[in-house]
């Protein structure tokens, strides 16, 4: 095709994948959404990126941008477009010890970026069990958050400066790492968390932060979720907001870990209903220098509180992480959530937000109207519970589109009821278009229809993902 031979031309033939060789961009990470490009691209510079884009634009040509490929809400699928990968704009083009910040191609791999950050004693604080193949550029197209947003925020929170290729081609720099800036509206925050409907990030400039000198990590059992929101404001009274994660995983997600999973283990001798991982990390050199007894002081803290309560039957039972080891088999237990919500056959996945205090009321109120629709039906939670986010699935034994739609709209009655949101964390794509027609306020989506129109005018960014037609 002459598109292909034109774009060859720009960044080398062997940079552009047909066939066999683009087999692996056919299919995202689910499985679920199949689609066979017209090629895949490797761009190695946003010079070459926007060469792209300007002879896809004057084609009218859609080019569907892609990372590390690992979301869950078919996003990447590209039927019939060039699939742009980012997976060659990977240079870390400068860590900055001082300023706190790391210069970084799109295609850089989170935990590259991790270990360059930890080089300098600082770190990178998105993480999630995706990390060794998630790239800078999806995680800004899809605001992503992980487990440490209760303390650092979503990606958008982490993220100075971005630059940009256009549908049109031309290059908006916006690679600042200023802190301030009101120079007019903030374009920044609105490509991150667009998938690529507005512009393809090539490059960004993160924030980065201190590294804690110690960490203290557990599994806890608590009696409720009323229980466990009180440790948790606990925690972050009495160690000054110094909570890095604080995990939810119900009886029924470490079940179906220890089934599915080899070599999993329950956390505690007894079986609870309620279990959270709870990290706290601390910067402050009085909280990480063991004292004279070689105990350290937040971990001590965190002793204390978990003592205390139990006294008061807030707590039922805690197993503190004594080394490295033990901590990260406290991790490796959540970080398999992936795996564990999306294997064994047919499934509803969602990913939805609540207010903090009404965790306990969703759980309590989906169950009997997804039961009343499928008595059969089973359901897994796990969650970040410091931020509200729910990652809720349900597990089906017929394939029945009728019944996963009228689940999938069950779970926006109550998100809804509750105050909530139907997308936390993952973004749309293709998957939460029907429910963003469904429960997006209908003049915000004629501005978000407005500003692709305005961006986009040929409609050749990611098309048909996010923003759902009129």
């Amino acid at each position: 095709m002459a598109i292909l031979d034109d774009i060859a031309a720009e960044i080398g033939k062997d940079r552009v994948l047909t066939g066999k060789d683009a087999t692996p961009y056919v299919t995202d990470w689910t499985g679920a959404y199949v689609g066979q490009p017209l090629a895949v691209l490797r761009p190695g510079n946003t010079r070459e990126v926007s060469a792209i884009l300007k002879i896809a634009n004057d084609t009218d040509t859609p080019v569907v941008p892609v990372s590390g490929h690992t979301g869950l809400t078919g996003a990447t699928m590209g039927q019939d477009a060039l699939m742009l990968s980012v997976d060659r704009l990977n240079t870390i083009v400068e860590i900055d010890p001082r300023g706190r910040t790391a210069t970084v191609g799109a295609g850089v791999i989170l935990s590259n970026l991790h270990a360059a950050a930890d080089a300098h004693n600082l770190i990178f604080p998105l993480t999630f069990g995706a990390r060794g193949s998630a790239m800078i550029g999806g995680v800004l197209s899809t605001n992503a958050g992980g487990s440490n947003v209760v303390r650092y925020g979503n990606t958008r929170e982490l993220c100075l400066g971005v630059e940009v290729v256009m549908a049109d081609g031309r290059i908006m720099n916006l690679m600042t790492a200023l802190h301030k800036d009101n120079s007019g509206l903030n374009l920044r925050e609105l490509v991150i968390g667009a998938e690529g409907t507005l512009g393809i990030i090539t490059a960004a400039v993160m924030k980065l932060k201190p590294k804690p000198r110690a960490y203290a990590t557990a599994m806890v059992a608590v009696p409720n979720l009323d229980d466990a929101l009180t440790l948790l404001n606990t925690l972050q009274d009495e160690t000054g907001s110094a909570v890095e994660a604080f995990e939810y995983m119900p009886r029924n997600y470490i079940a179906r870990h220890i089934e599915l999973i080899d070599g999993a283990q329950e956390p505690f001798d007894t079986p609870y209903d309620v279990n959270i991982l709870v990290e706290v990390g601390a910067t402050a050199p009085r909280d990480a220098t063991p004292g004279p007894d070689g105990q350290v002081p937040i971990v001590n803290t965190l002793e204390t509180i978990l003592g205390r309560m139990m006294e008061d039957g807030r707590v039922l039972d805690a197993v503190i992480a004594q080394n490295e080891a033990q901590r990260s088999a406290m991790w490796a237990r959540r970080e398999a959530a992936g795996e564990v919500m999306v294997q064994g056959g047919i499934f509803v996945n969602t990913d939805i937000a609540v207010p903090l205090d009404r965790v306990g009321a969703f759980e309590a109120q989906i169950t009997p109207k997804l039961k009343a629709i499928d008595p059969d039906c089973h359901e897994c939670i796990v969650s970040h519970l410091g931020d509200g986010n729910i990652h809720h699935t349900t597990f089906l034994k017929r394939n029945d589109p009728d019944v996963m739609a009228a689940m999938v709209e069950a779970v926006e009655d109550v998100v809804q009821d509750l105050g909530g949101t139907f997308s936390a964390e993952h973004g749309i794509g293709l998957s939460k278009l029907e429910t963003m027609r469904r429960r997006k306020d209908p003049v915000a989506l004629d501005a978000m229809r407005a500003i692709k129109a305005a961006l986009d005018p040929k409609n050749i960014l990611n098309p048909g993902k996010v923003i759902p037609t009129p």
